[in-house]
């Protein structure tokens, strides 16, 4: 009779405990991928190179990763995913490896729930298999609504510095999956996690990981109509501090953050360590008199603090922007919690490059600055933006995720010299403006063809942008109405403003 429930989850753990080697066993385990974008790719390359055998159901199926799969020996089922196909029945599945973008109560999972079908993500099935492969690497977690990929970047680069041998991989693009197959090994992988990877780990048992140290930067509204309600994407993100065995980090601009740690449960020996914009305290890292000090990681942090950088330097590096700079302090104490010394940090700091779309520097002419921020992609990441300037015309709006923009627009009011509404979600932007700030001017483009809307925002921003003015595009929503991606809303926006300025 087949298992099922939590006995046929228990039987697959039971036999997986005795996959002592990179390859052994596994021939015998029937597994699924669902989608086969960047990490349902590395998720099925990894299991086929493992011996299982391998079905990937996805809707949609680039030639050059089908051409792949099929060197590979692995099954490929097409589908429109609104209905479990019957290959996939036929199958069988002992295992299911679950893409993040995925809807929790997608139908695919509700049946493998049903059946007991253990539901893995890929950071769970690369934690499961880190030590199949040489010496396994320590793990540095890194979530957050806003910053993550900055951060990552940075802590990379000092861990990096410090010559040790680090990955930043996950949610940053390069699976964590791929990181950890890699022949040459790894001291150390900076892993940036989304809502959706953090949703699928448990906190408990083989599958749960087991982090050096873990950090969460914010957490503001996002991704509600993925998780269903504030409280469960919250609770997801908290699942980054669980077992963490030295720094559990957090942002004391940040309640939420805190209490997440507070309510962690945490290896013995695992320290909170808090970061501000502040005068920082015993266990903190922070400003005084524009120097950045780390008072959390040394023996006596209730007498003195150790220089890490100054303001001064960030600003020649282009990291001034108060949110980049709560980055790097969230980044130090990572950092700093591997055993970096404060001078290999500022010599890291000094070589290091935000990447494109953030916060970006696109053209200054007439003493009014072109500024790309495509990455700000909610209402917290767009606040931060519109903070660091005094005066905004803004190009804001595309797909808004369920999300409330009335408190970002009442905030920044006093500061807005004009307004240009791009993307599908207009209505709630212009029924905020109306409401919050009637004396701003605001534009709308409610061009269908994609080339047009950048072209067209640029314009009308001129029209109300003076000197000492920041044009600036920090949409606080998704790309994907009007862009393949928040790179290619960027790009567009920097191409408007050059044939527009005629450079």
């Amino acid at each position: 009779m087949a298992l099922r429930g939590a006995d046929a989850v228990s039987d697959l753990e039971n036999r997986l405990e005795h996959l002592t080697s990179w390859q052994s066993d596994w021939s015998a385990l029937r597994v699924a991928v669902l989608g086969l974008g960047v990490t349902g790719f590395a998720a099925a390359d990894t299991l086929a190179e493992l011996g299982a055998d391998v079905l990937v159901v996805a809707s949609a199926a680039p030639d050059e990763r089908t051409q792949l799969l099929n060197v590979l020996g692995v099954a490929l089922v097409q589908s429109d995913l609104t209905d479990v196909p019957d290959e996939l029945s036929a199958h069988r599945p002992e295992l299911l490896i679950v893409s993040p973008g995925f809807h929790p109560d997608h139908v695919l999972l509700q049946w493998a729930a049903a059946r007991g079908i253990a539901v893995w993500g890929d950071i769970e099935l690369a934690w499961r298999l880190r030590d199949k492969v040489g010496i396994p690497a320590e793990w540095l977690l890194v979530t957050g609504t806003n910053g993550k990929t900055t951060t990552v970047q940075l802590a990379a680069t000092m861990l990096a510095a410090a010559g040790h041998r680090v990955a930043p991989c996950g949610n940053i693009g390069v699976p964590v999956l791929d990181a950890i197959r890699d022949p040459r090994g790894w001291d150390v992988l900076v892993v940036e996690l989304s809502s959706y990877q953090l949703h699928h780990l448990p906190r408990s048992g083989p599958g749960a990981l087991a982090p050096w140290s873990s950090l969460c930067l914010n957490v503001a509204d996002d991704h509600l109509d993925w998780h269903g309600s504030a409280a469960a994407y919250r609770e997801a993100k908290s699942t980054v501090y669980a077992n963490t065995g030295v720094a559990c980090i957090y942002n004391k601009a940040d309640a939420a953050t805190l209490h997440m740690v507070e309510n962690a449960e945490v290896q013995e020996g695992a320290r909170a360590i808090g970061f501000g914009l502040g005068v920082p305290g015993p266990s903190e890292l922070g400003i005084v008199e524009g120097i950045l000090c780390d008072r959390a990681f040394l023996d006596d942090r209730f007498d003195r603090a150790l220089e890490l950088t100054t303001v001064t330097e960030l600003a020649g590096a282009g990291l001034a922007a108060p949110h980049v700079i709560a980055d790097v302090l969230a980044a130090s104490a990572l950092a700093r919690s591997f055993g970096v010394e404060p001078g290999t940090i500022r010599d890291a700091l000094l070589t290091f490059h935000l990447d494109a779309h953030r916060i970006e520097v696109v053209a200054l002419q007439n003493n009014i600055q072109w500024i790309d921020d495509s990455k700000a992609t909610n209402p917290h990441a767009a606040d931060a933006s519109l903070a660091a300037f005094d005066s905004v015309v803004w190009i804001v709006g595309g797909l808004l995720k369920g999300v409330d923009v009335n408190d970002l627009v009442r905030k920044h009011a006093a500061r807005l010299s004009g307004a240009v509404i791009i993307g599908v979600d207009r209505t709630p932007l212009r029924e905020a403006f109306a409401r919050h700030a009637p004396l701003v001017r605001v534009f709308e483009i409610d061009s269908d063809d994609t080339e047009d809307v950048m072209p067209s925002a640029v314009r009308m921003a001129a029209t109300v942008a003076k000197p000492g003015d920041v044009v600036l595009l920090a949409p606080a929503a998704a790309s994907m109405d009007q862009f393949d991606n928040y790179a290619a809303r960027g790009t567009a926006f920097n191409q408007a403003v050059h044939t527009f300025l005629g450079r």
